[in-house]
């Protein structure tokens, strides 16, 4: 079997269901899909086990937290490669795992583009493998929404990290493509679009705060604080960067008025 895909819910009926749709409606056939649930209160089981025929496993009982609830998926999974797809996250179409499958695919890692859409609009994660180097993979990671992990990893190298609330995900792709030096390949393709409800998304402190927890675990303390200094000068200069733009606008607004361009009277 090529493909797990693992879907973990909690209390997400809505997001969950277009996540079906999506799994149920791939032209690719060559996967299992396994649900776990966290106990949900909100119709999620009912829906669940209305569509019980097309997942191979699921479960609906409380758990210790999203890693946890992966962790879960992972021990039952049977394929070669594992696909993180949690509720509320869908495919670009029909015809994505086809497509994607039809690459040779031999790599520790394969990963596509993930499309976000939030307060930003529309935009694409697009990640080359040269792009992915120590210090961007600690600033940044892979969307696991779009990558494809064999199932291998996890037996070498340990199952998610449920000491972690919000970065265990890329903690894992920090460990195995830096310190354990995994092949990863890219192919440049649309895979998902990303729902950005989720904890990950919203806990900006706590995401900053774990990370450099990990890093300090797997690098040498100068270079994460080398690290930490880069980062707090880059968002300083960003910041002071944003207010001289805004200044600049506003300055030239008065000057258009002065000149009689533009009226302020509404």
């Amino acid at each position: 079997m090529r493909l797990t895909i693992i879907t973990v819910n909690l209390n997400n009926k809505y997001g969950l269901q277009k996540t079906i749709d999506s799994v149920i409606s791939q032209t690719f056939k060559d996967f299992e899909w396994i649900v776990i649930d966290g106990g949900s209160t909100d119709g999620s089981k009912e829906l669940i086990e209305q569509h019980s025929e097309r997942i191979s496993f699921w479960v609906c009982e409380p758990d210790g937290g999203i890693y946890n609830a992966m962790n879960k998926g992972i021990k039952a999974a049977k394929g070669e490669y594992l696909q993180f797809l949690n509720s509320g996250d869908v495919f670009i179409n029909k015809n994505t795992l086809l497509r994607f499958f039809r690459n040779h695919l031999n790599a520790d890692i394969v990963f596509g583009n993930t499309l976000i859409d939030d307060e930003n609009g529309l935009r694409r994660v697009n990640y080359q493998n040269d792009y992915l180097t120590c210090y961007r993979l600690a600033k940044g990671t892979i969307n696991h929404q779009s990558a494809f992990i064999k199932r291998e990893l996890f037996d070498k190298y340990g199952l998610y990290d449920e000491s972690l609330r919000i970065v265990s995900d890329w903690k894992f792709f920090f460990e195995t493509i830096v310190v354990h030096k995994c092949s990863k390949y890219h192919i440049d393709q649309d895979m998902v679009l990303f729902d950005t409800t989720g904890i990950s998304s919203t806990n900006v402190e706590l995401l900053r705060k774990e990370r450099e927890f990990v890093l300090r675990e797997f690098l040498p303390e100068y270079a994460v604080d080398d690290y930490l200094h880069r980062l707090e000068l880059n968002e300083l200069f960003n910041h002071r960067f944003s207010q001289i733009i805004v200044s600049l606008l506003y300055r030239l607004v008065i000057w258009l008025e002065r000149q009689g361009f533009i009226c302020s009277n509404v």
